[in-house]
């Protein structure tokens, strides 16, 4: 995977202007901020990003890969205050989760969410390298 950014610009923050992959394509649903038996545990947008984000990478998981075979995410919000009180609440979670890995990224503030009492949603599309395997026995991933 190879970050694109044109030389002449300002360096983003906290995502990629662009992306270049190649191998395993894996396109990954909106995923909201519920459980697994979809019941929503909170309403906080913070704790709600987290099981989001925690969804994305257990499907994504399920492909075999990892957080840092996302290549494209888009958020969809439907409280644009609350985002902006939380945002380093909300790098701190995607700190924790994705690391330092931003990929190119698109925030959409809308009127609301199919699944209620969601708050945001995030799809992502995730590009597995050829070569690449999961380790199964510890949990780990490793390239060929």
């Amino acid at each position: 995977m190879r970050t694109l950014q044109p030389r002449t610009w300002k360096a983003p923050v906290g995502y990629a202007n662009g992306v270049a992959a190649s191998g395993t394509l894996v396109f990954i649903a909106g995923q909201v901020g519920w459980n697994a038996q979809q019941v929503f545990e909170s309403e906080s947008l913070p704790e709600q990003f987290e099981r989001a984000l925690n969804n994305v990478l257990e499907v994504l998981a399920e492909a075999g890969g990892r957080a840092e075979h996302i290549c494209r995410m888009t958020a969809y919000c439907c409280d644009k205050p609350a985002y902006l009180a939380a945002r380093r609440e909300l790098g701190s979670i995607w700190k924790r989760l994705m690391g330092r890995h931003y990929p190119a990224m698109s925030m959409i503030f809308v009127s609301d969410l199919l699944d209620s009492p969601g708050k945001i949603e995030l799809e992502a599309t995730a590009v597995i390298p050829e070569g690449f395997a999961p380790v199964r026995s510890s949990g780990a991933q490793q390239e060929k």
